[in-house]
């Protein structure tokens, strides 16, 4: 909690191991800038980022500094500096600082924004087959709290491509206008709700969406809200407007892709839509009743939006602070295109090599790759396996035998019955880190196929296995 005007301290300056040096080539010569272990092989930055070394010591600044005098931290200092980083980010994604906040993730950032709505019976809420599975989840909820509010799901299939999305998200809405409930509330006079939820780039498989079409086709009809998860969309796609897109909600992580120390993402809520967020989860110090306004109208005026995500409780402020610091890195490393230029370049030539080793094929059959940023999707040298509990076993042998065996990982997972690997291109690898994922993936298959099913996909007799949760 801070005093009413925040107390201007100067931030953390750049880090003295890189200060005044040249940024070597992207890279296995960017690997000293991370704390891997060695050897190593990462190509999964989509699930949770990775640190830079330069920004993590710019947080032990900032640790440090908290510890010395946490009140006089917490209280006067904090607030400028959490400004200061929220300006930033909106900078980066064209939008005005009063409509961004920072929150933990953006999961937590969608549950926030679909528990805020007053949902009413005959509500829609579309999502996609390949909606990350919390945010399903979540939307499993509203609708378990709420009977009466409906689900549509959009099947996002092969071939994969702009255009073929886009179709079967207009598809999934017309589906929804001509249903039963939409008629019977339409001829009542009601003008149902529609949420749609949409990816920026989905997370498995890792695909471009055509998001900012979905937003502007929503607009174009009433009562219909756009639920953007932009998960991975911040370090990843470049020239993010939000003033000119207008979604009614958009959340992104800083720490997957934009190098800020895990956990952090920015919500980013227009103002025309900041009284439908009415709390924060946990509910804010900052707070404000509507009676009490109503009682007392000096008092801020309800949802007091941004003052609410200021403070949500005491929390490590490190990660919020950590994207200035962050950023700063990625200027010195040459900047949003020149990072992003190489990663693209590099999933795409490193997921030609990988099919070819695997002697498969790439999700995005493109001619230009145009559903592929930074990740790739190829697919496995596997049979169909469609029950359930054999995918369990077969998902548990890879990743503990990437992570134990190979001292690599990246993601396998199931779809429209094959089995496929995710990997994301950064700037500490190259395409060797490809052809040696591309090996192991080949060995496992090879095993998986040789100890662990039959010929019809299924558990050979017999076989057992342990497979943690996790």
């Amino acid at each position: 909690m801070t005093s009413d005007k925040p107390l201007e301290t100067p931030a953390p300056a750049c880090s003295a191991s890189y200060t005044g040096k040249q940024p070597p080539p992207f890279g296995h010569q960017l690997l000293k800038y991370f704390s891997f272990d060695p050897g190593y092989v990462n190509l999964n930055n989509g699930s949770y980022g990775a640190t830079p070394t330069p920004v993590s010591e710019a947080c032990k600044v900032i640790s440090d500094e908290v510890e010395a005098n946490p009140d006089k931290f917490i209280r006067l200092t904090y607030e400028a500096r959490w400004i200061r980083c929220r300006q930033r980010v909106a900078d980066l994604i064209g939008a005005e600082v009063e409509e961004c906040v920072l929150v933990q993730n953006t999961s937590h950032g969608l549950d926030n924004v679909l528990r805020s709505i007053d949902w009413k019976k005959g509500d829609f809420i579309i999502k996609t087959n390949i909606t990350y599975g919390p945010v399903v989840n979540a939307i499993r909820f509203i609708a378990d709290a709420n009977p009466g509010v409906i689900l549509e799901t959009v099947d996002i299939g092969p071939p994969y491509a702009l255009d073929g999305i886009f179709k079967s998200f207009e598809e999934g809405f017309k589906r929804v206008q001509s249903s039963p409930e939409y008629a019977a509330l339409t001829e009542q006079g009601q003008r149902p709700r529609i949420v749609v939820v949409v990816d920026t780039l989905s997370s498995l498989p890792g695909l471009l969406m055509p998001w900012e079409r979905v937003v502007g086709f929503c607009k174009g009809h009433e009562n219909v809200w756009t639920l953007v998860d932009a998960a991975h969309a911040l370090g990843q796609i470049v020239g993010i407007n939000l003033n000119k897109t207008q979604p009614d909600f958009w959340i992104s992580n800083c720490h997957k892709w934009m190098s800020a120390k895990r956990a952090c993402a920015v919500l980013y809520v227009p103002r025309r839509n900041q009284h439908i967020i009415k709390t924060t989860l946990p509910t804010s110090a900052f707070y404000v009743s509507p009676n009490d306004y109503a009682k007392d109208p000096t008092l801020p005026k309800p949802p007091n939006f941004v003052k609410q995500f200021e403070w949500t409780g005491t929390h490590d402020p490190t990660p919020y602070l950590s994207i200035g610091p962050a950023l700063d890195f990625r200027e010195w490393l040459g900047g949003e295109e020149k990072i992003n230029g190489y990663c693209r370049d590099l999933a795409i030539r490193g997921g030609q090599r990988l099919a070819e080793i695997l002697g498969t094929e790439e999700m995005d059959q493109t001619p230009n790759h145009e559903v592929t940023l930074n990740m790739v999707n190829v697919k496995l040298p596997l049979p169909d396996t469609p029950k359930d509990a054999v995918k369990v076993v077969i998902d548990g042998f890879f990743k503990k035998k990437l992570l134990l065996g190979w001292n690599a990982f990246a993601p396998p997972f199931y779809l429209h019955g094959s089995w496929w690997v995710r990997c994301s291109a950064q700037i500490w690898n190259d395409i060797s880190d490809f052809e040696y994922m591309g090996n192991a993936y080949k060995e496992l298959s090879a095993q998986v196929i040789e100890s662990i099913i039959d010929e019809k996909g299924e558990l050979r007799e017999g076989y057992t296995a342990t497979i943690s949760v996790h």
